[in-house]
């Protein structure tokens, strides 16, 4: 039985994302998320939130309600280690794939592919606020966050951050510890764990993965966990329409899975856009747009008239319950020992 202010701080995470979204659909989505940034009180309260939530509360019952097979941490490592340093690397049988796209898209094709030699696989950790990933030593983490909630995040807005093709290393500043600009094709890994869901609009989820195709190597790879407490299925054509829009960035999706409370995906930056584009032109359906959504995107607003005003309605358990589902099994300071 959850307590009080278990309630109450979930209820803030909930609410936080559910207004944004609302807002956005009633005003230019972009001063939205602006307005949110700026708002230190808000963010602080959140942040504050998640750290409560995950170190009083919900890793106490981690290992209890969620199974080691269904963390959201471990599919990362293990399908980033699977992909880069298997004993066959998925990355080269992906590649030989890609190679049979291209000489049936041209018969002419014929590519020289170097080596993809990595010692530790260079990971870039959005909407980290816990840095989970940083107890891994085959990982070197960056961690990013608009509200860090530990010393080794870095603040940063990745909807606005600056993306440079000329240098090689992120460029910080220490007066606030920010990354102010990220050098393009850099990171071998980018992580979206629990954060398209945040932002208010589809165009803003869609630049996101812009972004990331941009910092990616070629033949790097961009995870996506996204709640999902729904039956397997349930959300196919959504998970089909995302699969067309990175594809036509020049994505191809060459993982999909379901864990308890979450659908989870890689999508690898094909050294050929035309590879992702490809399977988009073959298996295109009518009700497939260039669009992110999510399935809250299409909730009504909950509110009640109160005096004449609309106020949100109460909150329930089922209300709750979605908050914790979605962060449950997730990782923080000190639950995770390599």
């Amino acid at each position: 039985m959850a307590t009080q202010e278990q309630l109450e701080l979930s209820g803030l995470i909930k609410s936080v994302h559910q207004r944004l979204r609302e807002s956005a659909k009633e005003q230019d989505p972009e001063a939205v998320w602006k307005e949110h940034v700026r708002d230190a009180d808000l963010l602080k309260s959140y942040a504050e939130a998640m750290h409560k939530l995950a170190t009083c509360y919900w890793d106490r019952t981690m290992e209890v309600s969620c199974k080691r097979s269904n963390s959201r941490i471990e599919w990362v490592v293990a399908s980033c280690r699977c992909y880069f340093h298997g004993a066959t690397p998925l990355l080269y049988l992906f590649r030989e794939k890609d190679d049979k796209v291209m000489q049936a898209i041209d018969a002419g094709y014929n590519y020289l592919h170097r080596p993809y030699s990595i010692e530790r696989i260079r990971l870039l950790d959005v909407g980290s606020c816990y840095d989970p990933f940083s107890s891994f030593p085959d990982f070197d983490v960056t961690a990013i966050d608009i509200a860090p909630a530990c010393s080794s995040v870095w603040h940063c807005d990745f909807l606005e951050v600056a993306v440079n093709q000329t240098i090689t290393k992120p460029l910080t500043s220490d007066e606030n510890h920010s990354i102010e600009t990220f050098p393009a094709d850099h990171y071998d890994a980018i992580v979206f764990s629990l954060l398209l869901e945040y932002l208010p609009s589809s165009e803003q989820r869609l630049r996101c993965c812009q972004k990331a195709y941009d910092l990616l190597k070629s033949e790097g790879i961009l995870l996506i966990i996204t709640p999902d407490s729904r039956h397997q299925g349930a959300n196919a054509k959504l998970m089909k329409n995302w699969r067309y829009t990175l594809g036509l960035m020049g994505f191809s999706r060459i993982k999909i899975e379901k864990l308890e409370h979450v659908t989870c995906m890689v999508f690898r930056k094909s050294i050929f856009p035309a590879v992702g584009k490809r399977w988009c032109d073959i298996h295109r359906e009518a009700y497939m747009q260039p669009l992110l959504n999510i399935p809250q995107d299409f909730n009504e607003p909950k509110q009640e008239e109160k005096d004449g005003c609309a106020v949100d309605a109460p909150r329930t358990d089922e209300d709750d319950g979605e908050i914790k589902e979605a962060f449950a099994g997730l990782p923080f300071v000190g639950s995770e020992k390599e």
